[in-house]
């Protein structure tokens, strides 16, 4: 978001996540958009172990230049379920025998250089994982990057990511079946793997992978935060030669594979994406050298609260900067609405601390900030319309509005307007466990993050009438 100096909120470098679980679930597959606060694309919110099965046999799969170590067992264990998905899923879908891939590469990046995909790719310095259709082969970092992934968001990161590669190979071997040639986009190949990998993903959650469990609440929750890892940053076009698209656009992508399975990802097209994509560049040099993110001070919160007043047009809430003691509501930080005196406080020093982006820690983004004060003003606005502020819809259309609010500040207004990364740190904050943007007044949050997540969406792109018609009382 810009202020009128052309300043903006923009995405956050790290977020911060928390432990993952799971069970075995099972459910029917719901379109996008009709949503439950306590399912995930139909399958009930369970909380559990998430990762690997314990006391299940390690797959044999040969790998070149392994170590044998914890992180290519991963990789190999991945692949070997992936595998299984698509043996049953091409064939039963696609009417097309799968060909698992014809070579693995494990590699420290930091280690001795190997060449790969079919002699053309060295490893030396490169810390990724990545599918060659030259070879029908997938090479993987176990020195930094799965590590990496591992420590920040758990051993299904890795799943999940080599999952996408996977994806790739799915997409060679169909080629015009998947709507792919090589003069495809390259966002439009990474979001039909995103898919992909979303698809195999559901067959984890739905309990029928031999190596991998992952429960539908922190465990699935987890698997989407790794988007912020492989997305683009901030300000970096979608139209880019190696595109991939911001964590908003990847998650989306995730979502429709996990929701309605392979076959829709083949649809996804260049038409698609010019017409959903969310990605934008920079407005200004200004706006890049900041990174789009302004301090979270009480001067920029007065911008946000105006802007609010100047989208939903009704006689505004009261504002403190100290909390105080409600009679109706619990009192939610960083922030919190009471509806006994309709007031909206801030903790102004906590609020910095949510919207100050680091590397490690707690810190997001500012949009992420000014989200969760919107979120409480929209409680006033759901008060005024005679609207519940504790049932089990109420977090799911707190967010939606919020997103209807980001919307809104597409366009450059007297206050803010959106910027590249806002939309990033909004998904970023309602993945987490206490994500205020789809809690109700008294912070409980939807219990499912995938739910929260489309909840925004739907506000962003359909409006606040979608947001009190599909969740209502």
């Amino acid at each position: 978001m810009s202020t009128t100096r052309r300043t903006v909120f923009a995405l956050v470098a790290a977020m911060a996540l928390l432990s993952g679980c799971s069970a075995k679930v099972a459910g029917t597959a719901s379109p996008l958009g009709q949503l439950d606060p306590g399912s995930a694309a139909g399958l009930p919110v369970t909380n559990g172990p998430s990762g690997p099965r314990p006391g299940v046999p390690d797959a044999d799969l040969p790998v070149i230049n392994t170590d044998g170590g914890e992180m290519d067992r991963l990789a190999v264990n991945t692949l070997s379920d992936v595998d299984d998905f698509w043996a049953d899923q091409l064939p039963r879908v696609f009417g097309r025998k799968f060909q698992p891939a014809s070579k693995l590469t494990s590699y420290d990046s930091d280690g001795a250089n190997q060449r790969v995909c079919a002699g053309r790719e060295n490893t030396a310095g490169v810390v990724n994982a990545f599918y060659c259709d030259l070879d029908n082969s997938v090479s993987w970092d176990r020195g930094e990057l799965l590590p990496g992934l591992v420590q920040n968001f758990g051993p299904l990161s890795v799943t999940m990511v080599l999952a996408h590669e996977m994806g790739h190979a799915v997409q060679t071997q169909l080629g015009p079946l998947s709507g792919v040639n090589n003069a495809t986009p390259s966002i439009v190949l990474e979001q039909q793997a995103d898919c992909y990998a979303g698809a195999f993903m559901r067959y984890v959650a739905e309990g029928k992978a031999k190596h991998f469990q992952m429960s539908t609440g922190d465990g699935l929750n987890k698997v989407l935060a790794t988007t912020f890892f492989v997305r683009d940053q901030p300000g970096d076009s979608f139209k880019g030669k190696s595109a991939h698209g911001n964590a908003f656009d990847r998650v989306f992508a995730f979502q429709t594979g996990f929701t309605d399975g392979p076959k829709r990802c083949a649809q996804i097209t260049v038409a698609e994406i010019n017409a959903r994509i969310t990605e934008t560049q920079f407005r200004d040099d200004i706006d890049a050298n900041q990174n789009g993110n302004v301090a979270i001070t009480t001067a920029n919160l007065q911008l946000v609260l105006k802007a609010l007043g100047d989208v939903f047009k009704k006689t505004p809430p009261k504002v403190a900067t100290t909390a105080a003691t409600c009679s109706d509501a619990r009192t939610t930080s960083p922030t919190a609405y009471c509806p006994a005196t309709d007031t909206v406080s801030m903790d102004v020093p906590k609020l910095k601390v949510i919207g100050t982006p680091t590397k490690r820690g707690t810190g997001i983004g500012d949009f992420a900030a000014f989200g969760e004060v919107a979120s409480r003003y929209v409680l006033s606005v759901q008060k005024a319309a005679n609207l519940p502020l504790d049932d089990s819809n109420t977090g799911l259309r707190t967010a939606c509005l919020v997103g209807y609010w980001g919307a809104a500040m597409k366009q450059e207004t007297d206050t803010l307007s959106l910027s590249a990364g806002d939309l990033d740190e909004a998904v970023a904050e309602l993945l987490t466990p206490s994500s205020l943007i789809a809690a109700d007044v008294n912070g409980k949050p939807a219990a499912s993050g995938f739910a929260r997540v489309e909840a925004f969406r739907i506000g962003f792109l359909q409006g606040a009438s979608t947001c009190t018609a599909q969740f209502g009382s």
